[in-house]
């Protein structure tokens, strides 16, 4: 759970202003939200997705999240939910012993279902949601390449292993 000491380091006009227009103004769903001067249009969104939601996430709740569903057009969208909350669920890894998880996919960028429909229609599965997310992502790449030489290059020397030196500092 070393995440949960992971503070926000953002200067503090784009956290205020992040936390107004996507939280208490919700212009991204509305489309009012603009970026470089314009609007951004969810609706125009035609790449496939995969999203991901929290069974009781408190910060953004499933059926919010799943809602993205509507605002988009992806005609290669799935939706997995996966039990815990806002930071265990996600990062809990594969080999988490009490973890299930539902998911659906649609091939088309109008069907949908409700929440609760999805929730009544699609059964839990036993297991880390991640793997699922492997899968996906191996689905939807291309093959393995080496990475330029300038990727990991001493310019970019490695600060400190993962989570990070500043999660730990008081």
């Amino acid at each position: 759970m070393a995440w949960n000491a992971d503070g926000t380091r953002t200067p503090c006009r784009m956290h205020a202003e992040y936390l107004r227009q996507l939280y208490l103004n919700n212009a991204l769903a509305r489309g009012e939200f603009e970026s470089g001067g314009r609007r951004v249009d969810l609706a125009a969104i035609r790449v496939p997705m995969f999203v991901v939601g929290t069974e009781t996430d408190h910060v953004a709740p499933w059926q919010s999240v799943y809602k993205a569903r509507t605002l988009t057009r992806s005609p290669d969208y799935t939706f997995l939910l996966t039990s815990g909350g806002h930071n265990a669920g996600i990062v809990s890894g594969p080999t988490h012993p009490r973890r299930r998880h539902r998911v659906r996919t649609w091939s088309n960028d109008t069907e949908t279902l409700t929440p609760q429909q999805w929730h009544e229609k699609t059964p839990p599965q036993a297991g880390s949601w991640w793997p699922v997310w492997d899968r996906w992502l191996a689905a939807h790449s291309t093959a393995e390449r080496v990475p330029p030489p300038t990727l990991g290059a001493p310019q970019y020397p490695l600060v400190d292993d993962a989570p990070g030196e500043y999660v730990r500092q008081k």
